[in-house]
C-alpha cells in the first residue's frame, strides 16, 4: 500500500479579505473532491488572506496511480487564474 501526501503553498493575488480567500479555496477543494480520488484540506496560513497551504492525500496499491492523481490536482489548481502555486512538497509512506 502506498500513501502519498502533496502539500502546496500558494499565493492568492486578488484576495482582499479572508472571505475572498476562502471563496477561492472552497472552490478548489470542492472541485478536487468531486473529480479526484484524494482527500484535501487547507492546513496552513489560515489567517493570512493572500497565502495558503493546501494538503492532499491519496492511497493506492501503486505509486504511479498516486502520482497521476497528484498531477491532476496540480493541473486543476493551475487552471484557476486567482491562485499560483509557489512551492510543492511530496511525501511517500
Amino acid at each position: 500500500m502506498i500513501i502519498g501526501s502533496l502539500r502546496c503553498e500558494c499565493l492568492l493575488y486578488n484576495a482582499q479579505s479572508l472571505k475572498d480567500k476562502r471563496s477561492v479555496i472552497k472552490s478548489i477543494l470542492g472541485r478536487t473532491i468531486s473529480r479526484l480520488n484524494v482527500a484535501c484540506s487547507e492546513v496552513g496560513y489560515q489567517d493570512t488572506w493572500q497565502r495558503t497551504e493546501l494538503a492532499f492525500v491519496a492511497v493506492s496499491t501503486s505509486k504511479k496511480v498516486v502520482e497521476q492523481e497528484f498531477a491532476k490536482v496540480l493541473r486543476l489548481i493551475d487552471q484557476n487564474t486567482e491562485i499560483e502555486i509557489t512551492n510543492t512538497t511530496f511525501e511517500w509512506l
